[in-house]
């Protein structure tokens, strides 16, 4: 529901005599262009500057739900099947992507069908149908997500979840993307029609365009989107972060064979921000997502064959499921650094928790060496380019660039880490990264959460129980991981139902 993708079978050409024309205000629009009149595909990127923060309270989930109306409804003149219908021959796809600061919908198509494509697809922007009967369906498949998917069936989604609501707690941030069952529940088609009149309006809307597409196609697009409301920009204002005092829990019980665990806490450092740089390069040594490359997958799968994954995050990552690489349009303005776990065998969740701790402790302690800085550099200038291998990725990352004001993403990684020391990025752990003064959600077994919270607050050592021999010196190690101290504040730590979260 999330995504609500309808997955586009075409094949991305490598862009080449590209032009890029960045974001420019053209009557109240703003437009992001990558011209590339070598590609037969045309790419859109079309942004709502409005998210989960701006959902009213108690109609939490409004501004996705708007979103996904549109993209899975119909337009004045045809029905949502209708739609769908003329999309299929074409081998297109229109998605919508609602997230905290911004909601993109995405479009790509060969050219061969451009103008009968945007003649669709901007149809469903500038006039949508708002049918009762696809609010119903889109409203029910949002409850059911939240309900059914995220509480009882995807424990990965819901551990990142789970660790979002306690970082953010009591903040904008603190709700999912789509909102609270009892928010949806209580938004009614009329709130729909209202939020779209007041929001998307041409001071809000960000038009992201790529690929071989006419010169004058633009123009076009600028005259049929100046039909809407001019509007008013109102960027919203957000409250810092509580801070965290020790470890503070959040252990979530629901029915599970096997334990997720998501940790982290904020960071004032984003893309805009030359210590980024040097935290990219930190957190690729310690735990590049879906690469063997980094101490937590070394130590925790390689060494102990504790679970599948263990990774680390310099900023909020959506995705990398069926691709290593991070979705796009999902910016914050306030970021965090995470680490994921998962799954783990219940014995050895606590042990897990310490190890990741432990290791985390001894790069805060030791920092990164010069050799392993210099492989490590080398590998993200080159792995980086990967991230934009297609031009709607290209496109995304351009216009992401731009949401935090700063030159494209992909040349500045390069840029930034010609010239970075090993002594800068030891300097940015020591300033953003700490093993304390963190938070903990772990997805555990129906029945289990008190003991298994009872466990942690008494700091009960864990050792290890293994499958199959391993080396004395991981078993002299182990002796000091299974009682690393956790100092858990449990005023601020409790045991709930998945059932209770993103309630209201």
């Amino acid at each position: 529901m999330k995504h609500l993708r309808i997955i586009l079978a075409l094949a991305i050409t490598t862009m080449t005599l590209t032009t890029i024309l960045q974001a420019t205000l053209q009557g109240g629009l703003r437009f992001t262009e990558i011209r590339n009149a070598a590609s037969p595909l045309i790419t859109f990127r079309i942004i709502v500057r409005s998210g989960s923060v701006n959902d009213p309270r108690g109609k939490e989930g409004l501004n996705a739900l708007t979103a996904f109306l549109i993209a899975q409804g119909g337009t004045k003149d045809l029905t949502y099947n209708q739609v769908v219908d003329k999309l299929y021959p074409w081998a297109a796809s229109i998605d919508a992507q609602a997230d905290q600061e911004i909601t993109t919908f995405i479009g790509q198509i060969h050219r061969n069908h451009l103008n009968d494509f945007y003649k669709l697809f901007s149809d469903l922007l500038l006039h949508p149908r708002f049918d009762p009967a696809d609010f119903q369906r889109v409203k029910d498949d949002g409850i059911n997500y939240l309900k059914n998917t995220l509480r009882s069936t995807d424990d990965e989604a819901l551990g990142k979840q789970a660790l979002n609501a306690s970082i953010f707690e009591g903040h904008p941030y603190g709700k999912t993307e789509m909102g609270t069952v009892q928010g949806l529940t209580s938004i009614t088609l009329d709130d729909i029609k209202d939020f779209y009149k007041t929001t998307y309006t041409q001071a809000n809307i960000w038009i992201g365009i790529a690929g071989g597409y006419p010169e004058s196609f633009v123009v076009h697009i600028r005259k049929d989107f100046s039909a809407l409301p001019v509007g008013a920009l109102n960027p919203f204002i957000l409250p810092p972060p509580a801070p965290i005092k020790d470890m503070e829990v959040l252990v979530v019980e629901k029915p599970t064979r096997a334990y997720a665990v998501s940790m982290g806490y904020p960071i004032d450092v984003t893309r805009k921000d030359k210590d980024f740089y040097a935290l990219l390069v930190a957190n690729s040594y310690f735990g590049e997502h879906r690469s063997f490359n980094g101490v937590l997958m070394n130590r925790l799968r390689g060494d102990r064959g504790l679970n599948y994954g263990d990774y680390s995050y310099a900023e909020k990552f959506v995705g990398g499921l069926g691709s290593p690489f991070p979705d796009l349009n999902t910016p914050l303005r306030q970021q965090f650094f995470s680490i994921w776990l998962r799954p783990v065998q219940p014995e050895n969740t606590q042990f897990a928790i310490r190890n990741a701790l432990f290791e985390l402790k001894n790069l805060c302690d030791r920092g990164i060496s010069r050799e392993d800085f210099e492989t490590t550099r080398k590998f993200v200038v080159n792995y980086s380019k990967l991230w934009a291998s297609t031009l709607s990725r290209r496109l995304g990352y351009q216009m992401d660039s731009e949401f935090y004001g700063t030159d494209y993403y992909i040349d500045r990684i390069e840029r930034e880490l010609k010239t970075l020391t090993v002594d800068d990025v030891n300097a940015a752990i020591k300033k953003y990264l700490h093993p304390s003064d963190i938070k903990i959600a772990v997805v555990v077994d129906e029945g289990k959460g008190q003991e298994f919270f009872n466990a942690l607050v008494n700091n009960t050592p864990s050792p290890i129980k293994y499958s199959s021999p391993v080396s004395q010196n991981i078993l002299d190690q182990d002796k000091l991981i299974e009682v690393f101290p956790l100092t858990v504040n449990k005023e601020k730590s409790k045991v709930v139902s998945a059932k209770d979260l993103f309630e209201q």
